[in-house]
This record gives structure tokens, sequence and C-alpha cells, in this order.
């Protein structure tokens, strides 16, 4: 099989660890550098001296011959990118999320589909070994879970230079781009839908985010289980703190580090048993995994996972707790609009921001 040939857009702090995963891959090859800033086209020849660089995408589309892309942009106006990839009959692979709202996410996934074009996004975590585990332990070890707790306190100093600058602009930063990892996992992990969704969104005084950092939520699913959700990017200690707690029929299952630390119980047990992983290497062994599974949905191998479509029902979560905020309310997240009239509560929310 020849490799399948890439186009990587945008060349700042998460292209720095695709690009690694990219070249370590046979069945991979890039041959493309899209960024508007020469200093990291430059930095990215270096690891891919073979590629053609520039600013502009479709020229590079033109010039190459690519089977796909991979959007390492920031998800706010990522239109133009879309038609070129499309028009180019390239694949995309796209960093979370999609887009910044639920509207132009649907927007998106309804053109690729009618393109007959995969779309599939980057939901990385699912491919952590410690979340294959916790499948792993729900069907041999304590049975179906039924409620949760999921807490993720940290302090985000989002002036580091090896972290992108725009959420710290961004309306939602918290939800967008770091609980709609937590979201997704709970989505996948537990098995099924949200189908009530209460929520508060705020931020603290001493804030370095324009908008909110700080999401407070319950999320009832389809199957019955309830789960408890904060997290926060502007936790005021250095040190982050991650606690996953699953109840589950016969046993609790915890996760006590985003990356690993897993362990479960049964009622009677007096203290926790550890459950063995292997090692990792943060950021590349859960994206080489992403990668793999991307190949083969491209090569007709296996269906896509993280498809265009299912990320927009953990978009719904993000977007409902948005508008549970707003109003106070419980959202159902099926029945959010994802046309005109959504974006209009958008601006309500910048408006009341």
């Amino acid at each position: 099989m020849n490799p399948v040939r890439f186009i990587v857009v945008g060349l700042g702090a998460r292209a720095q660890y695709w690009l690694r995963v990219l070249n370590s891959s046979p069945d991979c090859e890039v041959v493309g550098l899209v960024d508007p800033r020469p200093q990291m086209q430059e930095r990215a020849l270096g690891l891919c001296p073979g590629a053609a660089a520039g600013s502009d995408f479709a020229a590079i589309a033109r010039s190459v011959g690519a089977d796909a892309v991979l959007l390492c942009t920031p998800p706010s106006g990522r239109e133009a990118q879309i038609e070129t990839a499309l028009s180019a009959r390239l694949a995309i692979l796209a960093e979370k999320p999609l887009a910044d709202t639920l509207a132009t996410a649907a927007q998106y996934v309804a053109m690729a589909e009618a393109a007959g074009i995969m779309l599939m996004v980057g939901l990385n975590f699912r491919y952590l070994a410690v979340t294959q585990a916790t499948l792993a332990l729900f069907d041999n070890e304590v049975g179906k879970p039924e409620f949760a707790r999921f807490t993720y306190e940290r302090w985000r100093d989002g002036m580091l230079p090896h972290l992108n600058k725009y959420p710290l602009e961004m309306a939602q930063p918290m939800l967008w781009e770091q609980s709609i990892h937590h979201f997704d996992l709970l989505r996948y992990v537990y098995r099924s839908e949200p189908v009530r969704v209460f929520a508060r969104t705020f931020n603290p005084s001493w804030s370095m985010y324009a908008h909110d950092a700080n999401v407070s939520a319950i999320f009832e699913f389809e199957n019955g289980l309830v789960a408890n959700y904060q997290g926060t990017w502007q936790g005021n200690w250095d040190q982050l703190g991650f606690n996953w707690r699953s109840e589950c029929r016969d046993g609790i299952v915890v996760q006590r580090h985003q990356f690993g630390d897993l362990a479960f119980a049964r009622r009677k047990d007096a203290e926790l048993t550890a459950v063995p992983l292997p090692a990792y290497t943060q950021w590349i062994d859960d994206a080489v995994e992403l990668l793999r599974a991307f190949v083969a949905a491209y090569c007709g191998e296996a269906p896509p996972q993280c498809s265009g479509r299912d990320h927009l029902q953990s978009l719904r979560m993000v977007e409902a707790c948005i508008q549970s905020s707003l109003s106070g309310q419980a959202i159902n997240p099926a029945e959010l609009q994802t046309g005109p009239e959504q974006k209009l509560s958008r601006t309500k929310e910048r408006n009341f921001q």
C-alpha cells in the first residue's frame, strides 16, 4: 500500500507533535506544509525537508499529489480551509473542536457529506490506554456504571510560549478547548448520549482569559447514568487536579491522572486495586493510534471513528452547557438548533459577556 500523503495546515504548537507522529508512520508521508508565518514553515521543513511549503493552502494542494489534510488550525475561520480540502478531494483530519459554534461545525459536516469526503476529528483521548482499560473494567470487573464524578482543576497559563494564544480571547475557552475532550470521553466510555444538561459557566476574578474558564455541569444520559462535571483552566494552584470516579453495579473505577493512574475496587474491598498500564509518551502515543484509525478508515479497512457527524454530539454537550448557563434551565442537547437560531443564541451570549 502506498503511504497516505498529507498536507499539514497550521504549523503551531500542536502541529509539532503531529509532524513527529506522521514522520514516524510508514503508512503516511508529509508532502505539504501550510502556514502564513515563514518562520513556522522553516521550522516544519526541518522535520519534513522534502515537503512543499507556503502560505496558500489551495496552491500547495494544486502543486502536490496529496490524499489528506490535517488541520492544526484554530477552530474559528476554517471555512476556506474546509472548502479547499473538499475542492481538492482531500480526506480531512481536523484538530478538535471542528468549529467554535455548533452551527458552523454542522455546516462543515454537511459540506463533507455532500461531497462524499471523509471527515474525522482528533479526539485523541479516546485512544489512551487508560480509556480502553476503563471500558474493560466495566465489562469484566465492576459492571455497568450508573453515576459518576469528573473533576479537572488546572492553572493553565495561557501566556506560556508553547501554548496556542487564541484561547485567551475566545468565547468559552474551557468548554471549547478542554471540556470537549472530557464530554467526548463521557459519551464514549458510558456508551450513551446525554438527554439533559444543567450547567453554569463563570470566570474567577484572577482569570487571564477574556471569557469563562470554569464549568460546572450535571449530565443525564439515555441509559440513566448521571455525571457531575467540574472543569477549570484557572484553578488557583499550579498543580493539575484530575479525578474521574465511576460508580458501578459491583464496585467503582477511579482514574486519578488524565493519562493514567487507573484503579478499581468492589464494595467490600479494603483498598483500590491498581490497573497496570503500558508506558506512555504524552501527546504521541494517542496520536499514533488516532492516525492509525484515520488511515484504516481512509483505506476502507474500518469505519471512521470520531467522524464529523459523531463529533456534533459532543459539541451539542458544549452548546447545551452554554445555553443552560445563560437561561438557568436544563437543556436537551438533541433539541438544539444548528441553523440561524443557534447563531443568534451565540450572539446573545457574547453580548451577555
